[in-house]
């Protein structure tokens, strides 16, 4: 048996055994990446699309995904290469690419305007060994990296890619231990800490998805906003933005509508009452 260190679920996996997120599993007596280097997407997107909105405005990513996830969001937008049963028939499918290649892939995008890599797509930290040897090699060659996250990680795997990143964005999907618990079967305490870790190291915005009679409430919006705003007066001179983006019926969750436009733009303003850089998306 081998414990697993990358996040609260502390996966103990016999030999040959997949962990709860479908992304690691036990190699000659140690948890390794199994998706490593495995591809399933590919793309060279905007940045705005990660979405960043103060982090080279206008410039293009070449975006990359794997397959695997640690959280089960019912409403998952990336499903197919997160944890479904699709997912795995991805993984049999993806595509390998070493960090060379995709490094080569991203200086050849250059005339097109891209700018370095990012990671997104599944959950990257999963493999963060293949983000950390990839992102080391693309800064070698004068690119940027880009880990869009759900931050469920420790702070030892932080430690690993910090000095490689330049910009993320972590989804806050809401500021409650009950959302965390019984709606995706995550650890708030662990995203939080992973997010006052990464403040301290690179650019960072956060996302915020707003799902009707779940986390839209303007109580839950200003407990949000205060404590990213006690973050910025920890770290001077930092501004955290914030996206407030609209939901829509997706994978388990098709028992209600998209949320309201209204409800988006009323909890964007509340949210501008702590922060100066609020950005509404999905309306």
């Amino acid at each position: 048996m081998a414990e697993c260190e990358v996040c609260f679920r502390h996966c103990n996996l016999k030999e040959g055994q997949i962990g709860f997120c479908g992304g690691r599993i036990c190699a000659d007596g140690n948890v390794v990446a199994a998706n490593y280097g495995r591809i399933t997407s590919a793309a060279l997107d905007p940045i705005e699309k990660k979405p960043l909105q103060r982090f080279h405005p206008g410039a293009k990513i070449l975006s990359v995904g794997s397959y695997g996830c640690n959280l089960r969001c019912p409403f998952c937008q990336n499903y197919e290469i997160s944890w479904s049963k699709q997912a795995m028939t991805r993984a049999n499918d993806a595509e390998y690419l070493s960090p060379e290649e995709l490094v080569r892939m991203a200086l050849e995008l250059r005339i097109r305007g891209n700018i370095g890599i990012a990671f997104t797509y599944n959950e990257p930290l999963i493999g963060y060994e293949f983000v950390r040897d990839t992102a080391k090699l693309t800064h070698e060659n004068g690119l940027l990296n880009v880990l869009v996250t759900n931050g469920t990680a420790t702070l030892r795997v932080l430690d690993e890619i910090g000095p490689y990143i330049d910009a993320m964005n972590i989804d806050l999907k809401a500021f409650s231990e009950r959302f965390y618990n019984n709606w995706i079967q995550g650890d708030f305490a662990m995203t939080k800490a992973f997010i006052e870790g990464a403040v301290k190291l690179c650019h960072v915005e956060l996302t915020t998805l707003i799902i009707p009679g779940e986390n839209d409430s303007e109580e839950e919006m200003r407990e949000l906003t205060s404590w990213v705003s006690g973050l910025q007066g920890k770290v001077p001179g930092k501004e955290i933005p914030l996206h407030v983006t609209r939901f829509f019926p997706r994978f388990h969750v098709t028992d209600r509508g998209p949320t309201p436009v209204q409800t988006v733009l009323r909890l964007a303003d509340v949210a501008r009452e702590k922060l100066n850089y609020v950005y509404t998306g999905n309306i």
